[in-house]
């Protein structure tokens, strides 16, 4: 088994989610195996203080954000990590900076998830995520210009705000409401009906309010589909 760096604490929320599947697909896969017994993750976490980031996000200091997260994804690789994942969507804005600062394979969260709707015969998605996800082209243009794939947007200023803000005001304080997954369900019904064929829960912490169940057409969940491409790697190339 193939030993995976998190870079995490963006926010401790979704970390908390990416170390619990990550453990119960490990198990899944001895027991699938028929060996059983008490595997677990072979896991190397970088936190980060979420806080900090939120601060230097208000302020647009980008640059002492990207410093960070390439600091701990090479305290990772120094660690024995074997491959590195950035747990968090708005964070992947400095993904190409942590991919040239180590040697170890980074597995970018925007690729795994364009590969799960291509295999899905989707061509046109809805976004949810942070304002930075749905209103920047780092993360809808990756989508583009990689893979082929039309992303379409909350199309209001109170819509992008209303997302946001039950991300960062409730999500990831661990906050869930009823009212805040009806504001989800209604904007994903606004862009369906603009042609969004399936739904991206671009944000990690979105698992935690919304499921399939809210939308009328496929939902991508990008915590979960992250987690399912890291477990594939860890157990590449026969590795047990």
């Amino acid at each position: 088994m193939k030993t995976v760096g998190i870079i995490g604490g963006l926010s401790p929320e979704s970390t908390v989610k990416y170390y619990q599947w990550l453990n119960d697909g490990v198990k899944a896969h001895f027991d699938e195996l028929g060996v059983g017994g008490n595997h677990s993750a072979k896991v190397i976490l970088y936190a980060v203080d979420f806080g900090e980031f939120c601060a230097l996000k208000e302020k647009g200091d980008w640059d002492t954000q990207a410093d960070k997260l390439v600091e701990a994804a090479q305290s990772l690789e120094r660690g024995g990590a074997d491959f590195i994942v950035l747990a968090t969507n708005t964070m992947h804005k400095m993904a190409d900076q942590i991919e040239a600062s180590v040697d170890v394979p980074f597995l970018h969260l925007a690729d795994a998830t364009a590969d799960r709707i291509k295999t899905a015969g989707v061509e046109t998605v809805g976004l949810l995520g942070t304002k930075y996800t749905m209103v920047e082209d780092f993360y809808t243009g990756r989508l583009r210009d990689g893979h082929g794939i039309t992303t379409l947007v909350p199309d209001t200023p109170d819509e992008i705000d209303a997302v946001s803000r039950i991300i960062y005001e409730e999500l990831t304080q661990g906050i869930v409401r009823d009212e805040s997954r009806q504001v989800y369900r209604d904007v994903i019904q606004n862009l369906v009906d603009r042609g969004a064929k399936g739904i991206i829960m671009g944000c990690t912490e979105i698992t935690m309010l919304i499921d399939q169940s809210d939308s009328p057409v496929p939902v991508f969940d990008t915590t979960r589909i992250h987690v399912e491409e890291a477990l594939e790697m860890m157990f590449t190339d026969g590795v047990l």
